[in-house]
């Protein structure tokens, strides 16, 4: 999730988070957390503010860790790992050619608003995202279902993709059949999204009397999707109010939930953008818990008695590059040249916690895929600068977009990241032109639209598998990057059709050969993101997906 996507993301790769309410602030609940009814209350910080309450309409993590804990899809994963589960249905299949999916349904599931879930829920939801028109057909919007099952019953964009989604079926009430055009490594994996997570019928129907609507690069989301009210999954917890002043939203346990109650019956998500801002909050007693804790924090935490897992790595930073944002990038030396002249061990050094390492590519090399023969490009200043000189580009001006109020898995101190690498490529003799944005939504809109020449953005994936990295980007033409290569896009797609797991595997070492060389943009890192809570605090299980469920979380 992105990164984008941020995107990462693509982005991406939702931490959001969110506030205090009355019954938990910090006088009342005291230094143990069970005074002025704390019990009933669990507030975590997160780094920045959610997009939309309906994950649809979402591509960053900072929107699914909130959504998450009230919206749930087909499958799942395991507690605290990546393997597929039964979420809404507990039992799927497939036909031999990967086809049409069938999906056995939880029974007496109810939704938030009293909805009964079915199997014609599940079809509504899916035709009402295939129908989708206008602003919600742009990438911006629809990253996800873009992503997983390509365009819409009519596409009104030329570049928009070939609708892989050909229907769904209601076979009887407990049994949803799925079917597409074409087979795709994204499946099964995409069917436990957030994005395509199950919404009440009754809600779709609300939702369909709005429409988004996009001036520029800045797009203006439905109104139910910003504020609490209509939006109903099935989750352990409904959302009760999103305080955009307060930078806050408050979910209450769902008593009819159909699994394990969850054990608080208050939630609340806090933004606090800064690591030290969270952290102090934890130390004062103001929050329960905080995600992306900062490296040189880690240790000081567990020392005081805090409790700080780290999740597994499963993680990518990158530097974009936006072709159509600065044609100079169509030149290969430019964009080799770039790549020679950031210090991407330095980065690692200095930024991230212990267990981070410089990348080579656009996968972690804890997935399956990950190749040792790619074409790599160490920090080397002079060749940077006799790059750009065989491109005629020795004097380069390149706008450099950086985002602000946020932190990320992949992406700790924003700011100072952007400052070593605007200084790394200063020192090869390229000027770069600074724009911070706020990360929800001008930067994200921004990236995702194409409109900064060189971007930070990153990945955490959504589910174990090669094409969940690779494909995010390069399967296609993407307005994030800007470019069209036949060979790219052939070696990410041949590697997506194969069938048999090793093929697979094989294929996706190729792929990332063949990206890294035409350089499309800077892959610097991977990191084992920690997480913090409460000395009087069970967490839930820390997920290497960031897919924590805050239902397990309670109090000591």
């Amino acid at each position: 999730m992105h990164t984008f996507r941020t995107r990462s993301i693509r982005a991406v790769t939702a931490v959001v988070a969110v506030g205090l309410i009355a019954s938990g602030c910090a006088s009342e609940r005291g230094e143990d957390g069970d005074k002025g009814g704390a019990k009933d209350t669990f507030v975590f910080a997160g780094a920045g503010d959610p997009g939309s309450l309906d994950p649809a309409l979402a591509s960053d993590g900072e929107t699914f860790r909130v959504t998450r804990q009230a919206f749930e899809a087909l499958l799942e994963h395991e507690s605290g790992g990546s393997k597929l589960t039964g979420g809404l249905a507990e039992t799927w299949s497939s036909n031999p050619a990967g086809t049409v999916w069938t999906f056995n349904l939880r029974k007496n599931v109810t939704f938030h608003d009293g909805e009964k879930f079915d199997a014609a829920a599940v079809c509504a939801n899916y035709d009402h995202w295939f129908n989708w028109k206008g602003t919600y057909q742009s990438s911006a919007v629809s990253y996800y279902w873009q992503t997983i099952m390509g365009g819409f019953a009519k596409n009104e964009d030329p570049e928009t993709p070939k609708a892989n989604y050909k229907s769904c079926t209601a076979k009887d009430e407990n049994t949803a059949v799925i079917e597409v055009n074409e087979p795709s490594a994204n499946l099964p994996g995409g069917f436990s999204l957030q994005a395509l997570a199950i919404h009440s019928p009754k809600a779709l129907k609300e939702y369909e009397k709005q429409d988004a609507s996009a001036k520029g690069d800045a797009i203006t989301y439905p109104k139910y999707s910003q504020e609490a009210g209509t939006v109903a999954g099935t989750g352990p917890y409904k959302i009760e109010k999103w305080n955009k002043g307060n930078k806050e939203v408050s979910l209450t346990r769902f008593d009819d939930y159909w699994g394990d109650k969850a054990k608080i019956k208050n939630l609340v998500f806090r933004t606090i953008d800064t690591e030290e801002g969270r952290r102090q909050a934890l130390q004062a007693g103001d929050i329960n818990g905080y995600d992306l804790v900062a490296p040189a924090d880690v240790k000081t935490l567990e020392k005081e008695g805090y409790v700080v897992p780290t999740r597994d790595v499963f993680n990518i930073f990158y530097v974009g590059m936006s072709q159509s944002a600065n044609p100079a990038l169509k030149k290969p030396e430019v964009r080799q040249a770039i790549t020679h002249a950031i210090d991407r061990e330095n980065l690692v050094k200095t930024q991230l916690p212990e267990g981070g390492k410089a990348a080579t590519q656009f996968m972690p090399d804890t997935v399956a895929g990950y190749s040792d023969k790619v074409k790599t490009y160490a920090f080397d200043t002079e060749k940077a600068k006799g790059l750009l000189k065989k491109a005629g580009e020795e004097k380069l001006k390149i706008q450099f977009c950086y985002p602000t109020e946020v932190t990320r898995p992949y992406m700790p101190a924003p700011q100072d990241m952007f400052e070593l690498m605007k200084a790394d490529l200063e020192k090869a003799g390229i000027t770069v032109q600074p724009k911070a944005m706020k990360w929800a939504p001008d930067y994200l809109d921004a990236t995702e639209a194409g409109s900064c020449a060189l971007h930070m953005l990153g990945w955490t994936g959504d589910f174990n598998d090669g094409y969940n990295f690779i494909g995010t980007w390069f399967a296609g033409f993407d307005k994030q990057w800007g470019f069209k290569d036949k060979k790219v896009f052939d070696a990410v797609n041949a590697a997506s059709k194969v069938t048999d797991p090793a093929g697979r595997v094989a294929a996706y070492k190729k792929a990332n050969e063949v990206i890294a060389e035409y350089a499309p943009g800077v892959p610097i890192s991977s990191s084992p993101p920690a997480i913090a809570f409460g000395k009087n605090v069970n967490p839930p299980k820390v997920s290497p997906l960031t897919q924590e469920n805050f239902a397990e979380t309670s109090f000591k």
